[in-house]
């Protein structure tokens, strides 16, 4: 069964940063593509940063480029979101999922608050 866990948000002041994870077991994690998304109050949920199998390419929205990064561990079945500078807007809940059809499951999500 796949399982997806992420962790790592929380409240932070504008310009903050924040290092999310998410841990990802019933797959071959180091085979898949994978993608963290966010979805803020009232929005439908949004791809926010993109990572190959191997780690070796990336892609971001267009407003959090230049500031998240992700990146990943395959021998720990983990993908990262290391977030900087960031704004009001980048308030939400975040996910990570693996790149196939149908998605998987949804995690439960870590909230990320950013507000003074």
């Amino acid at each position: 069964q796949v399982q997806l866990v992420e962790s790592g948000g929380g409240l932070v002041q504008p310009g903050g940063s924040l290092r999310l994870s998410c841990v990802a077991s019933g797959f071959t994690f180091r085979s898949y593509p994978m993608t963290w998304y966010r979805q803020a109050p009232g929005k439908e949920r949004e791809e926010v940063a993109g990572i190959s199998s191997a780690g070796s390419t990336t892609h971001y929205e267009d407003s959090v480029k230049g500031r998240f990064t992700i990146s990943r561990d395959n021998a720990k079945n983990t993908v990262y979101l290391q977030m900087v500078s960031l704004k009001p807007e980048d308030t939400a809940v975040y996910y990570c999922n693996r790149v196939i059809s149908p998605l998987d499951s949804w995690g439960q999500g870590t909230q990320v608050t950013v507000a003074s």
